[in-house]
């Protein structure tokens, strides 16, 4: 398999399944940026969105969306519990806090990365995703992970959007669960892998 990937982007997520996964994958470096791969292939070719991630299986296919790609990589490695089983209602609960995540939290902060976004409309977007965040803070109380005390691809996806807060001015000090949650996982050795792959583009 190969991710197509870039540096501080929302696919550290499915970067941090496949590690978690222990699935053998190629790292692409696809610079958001210039839209080109390190051979100078147009990454249009690869995404016709022009952003990642991208998840090319052995078989040539691809697939787009991180939400997606996480829980395929999941499914190849049921073992691993990084998702609950198929038809399952916990597993809709995880597809519960993937779509949160990505809806609520992933694209509200699109507007404080955007250099376009005109200056008055930022502190709404600020106090917006405190508010969802706060909110996830209260979910997070006397549980390690959002789904209790196992770790799921939706934990991942968590921490990769998260973790762009200090970035962005969003001020999630005073949330101490979500703190600790972000401390628990940025421990994990998967975590730390993927985070340490994409410090060295391959």
């Amino acid at each position: 398999m190969k991710l197509y990937y870039s540096p501080g982007a929302c696919s550290l997520s499915p970067h941090i399944a496949l590690y978690e996964a222990g699935l053998p994958h190629t790292a692409v470096l696809a610079s958001t940026k210039t839209h080109q791969l390190q051979d100078g292939t147009d990454y249009y070719s690869i995404n016709p969105l022009g952003y990642v991630p991208v998840l090319e299986l052995d078989s040539g296919e691809r697939l787009r969306e991180g939400p997606a790609i996480v829980q395929y990589i999941a499914d190849q490695v049921p073992d691993k519990q990084l998702a609950p089983a198929n038809g399952t209602l916990a597993r809709y609960h995880l597809q519960e806090w993937l779509n949160f995540i990505s809806s609520e939290i992933h694209k509200g902060f699109g507007p404080l990365f955007n250099p376009a976004t005109p200056a008055d409309y930022k502190p709404v977007a600020i106090e917006r995703l405190q508010q969802r965040l706060q909110w996830l803070d209260g979910q997070l109380a006397h549980r390690d992970y959002l789904m209790g005390e196992q770790f799921t691809v939706a934990d991942g996806y968590l921490f990769t959007v998260a973790s762009w807060a200090p970035h962005v001015q969003v001020d999630t000090a005073g949330m101490a669960n979500l703190q600790a949650f972000l401390q628990r996982v940025g421990a994990r050795p998967a975590v730390q892998a993927a985070l340490q792959a994409e410090r060295q583009p391959t």
